[in-house]
């Protein structure tokens, strides 16, 4: 299977991104209940994002996941991983029923991805702030194979407190890498607080524009806006990098997790659990 941005969305289009999206956030839960804890909210904000990517914009086949032209995807915010999992299972890169293990001694799927153990993925995370740079190496390194696939990282807002994360913006518009495409999951919080509190990014557009950077902002969480971003991409090759800011709510679908702190790593009692899962099945019928 292979997907493409080359159509135009329909509704029906948009329609099945936002189920995807549900799926995404329905699937955190579970897994979440399996592991004992998990990354909720940073996982909610994404999920539109990462719906997109998956199933309209990325260039990939499952069935040959080492595919050299594919398009690659860096999760440097990788306590998101417990949403691509699901999404990487969906499109057949292994069996879904393998998730069932997530997080138990033995299993591939852990907190965060590892490329060495799980088909799909290109980056092994942990610490965050390495992401842009290893995008900016991948995007370099398919201008000297003379390969014209794209490289997509998604960071986090509280990331960008990492002077890595500048290091790598500033090399991108240096190397003339328009194959490069930042997404940052501008959620407005970290592990610490809000992050115009903690350490400011504001005004985050402008930085990347004296960067060097195209820059695009967004609503996140608006699947027709994000396929616009998209489509306004120019093309892979020597050019400017590419930034889409998604400005987005940490927690999205949840009442009881937007926008509040201690929802950065949590656990659900067995009869919130059923009330989560509820409210996200009543907000997407919404």
């Amino acid at each position: 299977m292979k997907t493409t941005a080359t159509q135009t969305a329909s509704a029906a289009d948009l329609g099945r991104l936002a189920d995807r999206a549900l799926f995404i956030r329905l699937e955190t839960l579970r897994l979440t209940r399996i592991a004992g804890a998990g990354h909720y909210s940073g996982t909610f904000s994404a999920a539109e994002l990462l719906a997109a990517l998956y199933y309209h914009q990325l260039r990939i086949d499952p069935a040959r996941p080492d595919w050299p032209d594919r398009d690659r995807f860096v999760l440097s915010k990788g306590h998101a991983a417990i949403g691509l999992y699901p999404v990487l299972a969906d499109l057949g890169y292994f069996d879904p029923a393998d998730l069932d293990s997530y997080t138990r001694l033995g299993s591939p799927f852990g907190d965060h991805p590892d490329m060495r153990k799980i088909a799909g993925i290109d980056f092994s995370s942990g610490s965050l702030g390495h992401g842009l740079s290893v995008g900016l190496g991948m995007a370099l390194g398919g201008r000297i194979q003379r390969r014209d696939f794209r490289v997509y990282v998604m960071v986090g807002d509280g990331e960008l407190a990492e002077g890595q994360i500048w290091e790598a913006a500033m090399a991108a518009s240096h190397f003339g890498l328009g194959s490069l495409v930042c997404i940052v999951d501008r959620n407005q919080l970290c592990i610490d607080g809000p992050t115009e509190e903690v350490m400011s990014v504001e005004p985050l557009d402008e930085r990347f524009a004296a960067f060097g950077w195209e820059v695009q902002r967004i609503d996140g969480h608006d699947l027709a806006a994000i396929l616009g971003a998209f489509a306004q991409l120019g093309p892979p090759g020597p050019g400017r990098p590419q930034v889409i800011i998604a400005d987005t709510v940490k927690g999205k679908g949840v009442s009881r997790m937007e926008l509040d702190v201690n929802w950065h790593v949590g656990n659900l009692g067995p009869d919130d659990y059923e009330a989560v899962r509820a409210e996200l099945i009543a907000g997407a019928a919404r």
